[in-house]
């Protein structure tokens, strides 16, 4: 049997807690009840077993002995996320964007698959999908 998770969670470094918190909840996402909040970070939830930990950056920097990225510069990874249609991905790019988030290239519609993103208040890249399994399939 292959290793899996039951939970997973992710740290991402964030300039202002508070502010992504506020950024994430109003984009849909929620909070974890089970991490509570602090100064130096808060718990979203982005999927059944997945969420997603906002780590002030000077917290942040205490975990590792590595260097954070410069998101400004560089790009560490994309999270990608799959929602049920077309239309959602949308919602979720323009919302994302009218509270100060900033498109990540152009809508991509692949037949199959419809892909758009954004990036965070940080500067953290999102991929948000739509997947047609029937014509992928087909």
């Amino acid at each position: 049997m292959a290793l899996t998770s039951a939970f997973t969670s992710f740290n991402l470094p964030v300039k202002n807690v508070e502010q992504s918190k506020a950024f994430f909840t109003r984009l849909g996402f929620e909070l974890n009840p089970q991490f509570p909040e602090n100064e130096n970070s808060v718990a979203i939830v982005i999927g059944g077993n997945l969420q997603v930990m906002l780590i002030n950056q000077a917290f942040f920097n205490t975990l590792t002995e590595k260097e954070s990225v410069d998101t400004s510069k560089y790009a560490q990874m994309t999270i990608a996320l799959a929602f049920e249609s077309r239309e959602k991905v949308d919602e979720i790019v323009n919302t994302a964007v009218s509270l100060g988030g900033k498109l990540h290239a152009e809508p991509e519609d692949h037949g199959f698959m419809y892909h758009w993103g954004f990036v965070d208040l940080d500067g953290h890249l999102w991929a948000i999908n739509y997947m047609n399994m029937d014509a992928a399939q087909g």
